[in-house]
């Protein structure tokens, strides 16, 4: 069932991460056949965006069943056209009321982007698009810096909550408090998720 409030809707996307990180899942990520068909209609409270890597399954780690949770996966969660009309899509029509970008420790995609702007070898093909999108959160905190690639998977997070609060469908219902866009960030030693307080961004667009 729909939250009533993006707070609510927060409260218990994180609340199913401590059953995860407790041991103690309600739906225990049940994905069988039987599982689906008993979801009905979907009433999806959140959408998360998060990471492609396979150690970072949302469901999961969030403990939801079927129905209760919209998914979007990309290298780095990059945002591009087709995310974006899917966040607006899923707001707009399933009333969803709470957009969650979640970035997770040691992201290949930061790692690689890191990596690419040290050493100037831009990758080929669509993958250098996925770099380039990651690169300015990268520049922010400093490529030459030694810890440029935990602070830049933070940087990133914030960068992109950022833009989806500017987002042209998105802004008035975030301005009317309809919606929360948050951040947050997943530690794979520990399965805990963490908010990122969005006012510790810096005062700069994002990429």
């Amino acid at each position: 069932m729909p939250s009533t409030s993006p707070r609510a809707a927060l409260a218990e996307l994180l609340s199913g991460n401590r059953r995860f990180v407790s041991g103690q899942p309600v739906h225990g990520h049940d994905v069988t056949a039987a599982a689906a068909v008993a979801s009905g209609d979907q009433q999806p409270y959140a959408v998360v965006l998060g990471c492609i890597d396979s150690r970072v399954p949302l469901e999961a780690i969030f403990d939801q069943t079927f129905g209760s949770i919209c998914v979007i996966r990309t290298g780095g969660h990059v945002l591009d056209r087709a995310v974006r009309g899917s966040i607006e899509y899923v707001v707009e029509q399933l009333g969803v009321r709470l957009v969650m970008v979640l970035g997770h420790e040691r992201c290949g995609a930061v790692g690689s982007t890191v990596e690419a702007l040290r050493t100037g070898r831009r990758p080929g093909g669509d993958l250098a698009y996925v770099v380039d999108r990651i690169a300015p959160a990268v520049t922010d905190v400093g490529v030459d810096d030694p810890d440029a690639h935990p602070l830049a998977i933070r940087r990133h997070v914030r960068r992109t909550v950022a833009a989806l609060r500017r987002d042209e469908r998105l802004a008035g219902p975030v301005d009317a408090g309809e919606l929360a866009v948050e951040g947050a960030l997943y530690d794979l030693a520990t399965g805990e998720v963490t908010l990122l307080p969005q006012e510790q961004t810096r005062n700069r667009p994002p990429g």
